[in-house]
């Protein structure tokens, strides 16, 4: 599946006869010697009873993901095709319980709350000083303003913010964004866990969303332009320390459905 270019093997595994590690999910998730994808997700009963259903996450090098946006909309039109569930539900999530409802062709997932707002801080990188944002919208993501996305310098900078002693030990997701006008962004993703840049990061999106509209006083919603083409939208509720009722809504849509062998 996909939701606006970022791919996703699902795996229905309600049964619990599925057992990956993870140089097996790094392997299906290889573009060249599997099927190809940025990360898989497993379809699972819940634990505790607080939710509909369950997902584990992983990200495309075989690492436990706690959030994605792109592929929490993923997850909810595959429990909507495999159980026939037609209306909203809920699943747990590691960054906590995520609510699905669906509008046409689109999926709209409400997220947890988002925690650990910082803004203008001064990074130092090979380049000189940057100001950088950063904000945990379930995973954490440094946010830097761009004039022209097309020239940001994803890859390296993205990199080296990525692994910035500011973020250790876990390191943080870097988005590029531009400001196309009021109420309106581009975003690039350079992702932790892909260790590259994704057509899109669900997360990275609502994350520069939401310091967009602190930084250029953005009301909600925001319409955000990903590298993949798609336009997704975040809308919120401001706080005095925060936001709150945070929503990602844009596509997610199946490519194809197969089998495979795993050594």
């Amino acid at each position: 599946m996909n939701g606006a270019g970022n791919d996703f093997i699902l795996i229905d595994n309600r049964s619990q006869g599925v057992r990956l590690s993870r140089d097996q999910i790094a392997l299906l998730c290889d573009r060249h010697r599997g099927v190809g994808a940025d990360g898989l997700i497993l379809l699972k009963a819940s634990s505790t009873g607080k939710a509909d259903w369950a997902w584990e996450f992983y990200n495309s090098d075989g690492s436990v993901g706690e959030m994605c946006g792109n592929g929490a909309r993923c997850f909810a039109r595959f429990v909507q095709a495999r159980t026939g569930q037609r209306g909203g539900f809920s699943f747990e999530t590691e960054a906590g319980i995520i609510r699905a409802a669906f509008e046409g062709d689109r999926v709209r997932v409400s997220l947890t709350e988002p925690v650990d707002l910082r803004l203008d801080e001064q990074l130092s990188v090979a380049s000189g000083k940057l100001t950088v944002h950063s904000l945990n919208t379930g995973v954490p993501h440094a946010v830097l303003f761009v004039p022209n996305a097309d020239k940001a310098m994803v890859k390296d900078l993205g990199r080296e913010i990525r692994h910035h002693t500011r973020f250790a030990p876990k390191g943080t997701n870097v988005n590029f964004v531009q400001v196309l006008g009021a109420g309106h962004i581009r975003v690039r993703t350079f992702e932790r866990g892909v260790e590259g840049e994704t057509l899109a990061c669900g997360t990275g999106v609502t994350a520069s969303a939401l310091i967009a509209s602190r930084v250029h006083r953005f009301g909600s919603p925001v319409k955000v332009q990903v590298q993949g083409g798609n336009e997704l939208e975040v809308s919120f509720e401001e706080t005095h320390s925060g936001f709150s009722e945070v929503q990602l809504s844009g596509p997610a849509q199946f490519v194809f459905e197969g089998r495979t062998s795993l050594p």
